[in-house]
């Protein structure tokens, strides 16, 4: 299964000019024709005609790319009255990403083989600095891969390559429009979803058994696992605190729980 195409009419876009974007419609077309797994989504102004402005359209739905067609698009921030996009800009990420479909097979050849293959789920995060932390702790945790959500999550790009430190290139990351949906076909080839909270009903970390195929779902800095990814939970757990603070970092949340089923391993 491909980035799932979506197609979503709205009014003017403004976006944030960032090191994470790409502009222009030759840059865009060529991007697509050279890096097309490191493209997230595409603005694109709509009612606008042109041979290569076509071919944008095209190659992305062929790609799997997420289109968004608005009526104007507008950067805003430093330097941006320079920018000329032409009505077309592209989101990429600092690394390839993976289809889901190759994670998802890469996931049940491990549980075939008598693995417990390792997932950390990161749901809306929009931080890109415990973004790329979370990611340089899942390689050195050893954990198999990184699903990240497209909608409301910062862009794994410049910023979260940064606080990374290099671990991208050393890990499977993928992005997903329907994360319940994934996590559901990953648990149809044996995964267990562990959901991490903050709440006294939940398990504690230091109680539950880890040495499973694991998908570690880690929360939004604010509001937390979403109800619908919540529900495809199979274990609510929390991380054990004192003092007067009630939650951690997501990214200090995820790696004491990563280093964790490191440690269960390791016995």
């Amino acid at each position: 299964m491909k980035k799932s195409t979506n197609h979503r009419q709205e009014n003017e876009r403004k976006i944030r000019l960032s090191e994470d974007l790409l502009w222009g419609i030759h840059p865009v077309h060529e991007a697509l024709e050279q890096e097309s797994e490191r493209i997230s989504e595409i603005f694109i102004v709509k009612d606008r005609k042109g041979g290569k402005r076509e071919e944008i359209i095209e190659k992305a739905r062929t790609a799997g790319i997420k289109m968004n067609f608005v009526s104007a698009l507008r950067l805003t921030g430093e330097d941006a009255y320079q920018v000329r996009h032409q009505g077309v800009v592209a989101k990429m990420s600092q690394t390839s990403l993976m289809p889901f479909n190759d994670l998802l097979d890469k996931f049940d050849g491990l549980v075939k083989a008598g693995k417990n293959p390792r997932l950390i789920v990161l749901d809306t995060l929009q931080d890109p600095h415990n973004i790329g932390a979370i990611i340089r702790s899942a390689h050195a945790s050893g954990m198999d891969g990184v699903l990240v959500t497209r909608e409301r999550t910062a862009p794994i790009g410049g910023t979260a390559a940064k606080s990374a430190a290099g671990a991208m290139s050393h890990i499977d990351i993928c992005q997903v429009t329907n994360l319940a949906q994934s996590l559901q076909a990953l648990k149809d080839v044996g995964a267990w979803v562990f959901g991490a909270i903050k709440d006294d009903d939940a398990q504690s970390l230091y109680n539950t058994d880890l040495l499973l195929p694991a998908c570690i779902v880690v929360g939004s800095e604010g509001s937390g696992i979403r109800p619908l990814v919540r529900k495809q939970c199979d274990v609510l757990l929390s991380i054990p605190m004192e003092g007067k603070l009630d939650s951690l970092n997501s990214s200090v949340a995820a790696g004491v729980i990563m280093f964790e089923i490191l440690r269960q391993r390791q016995n």
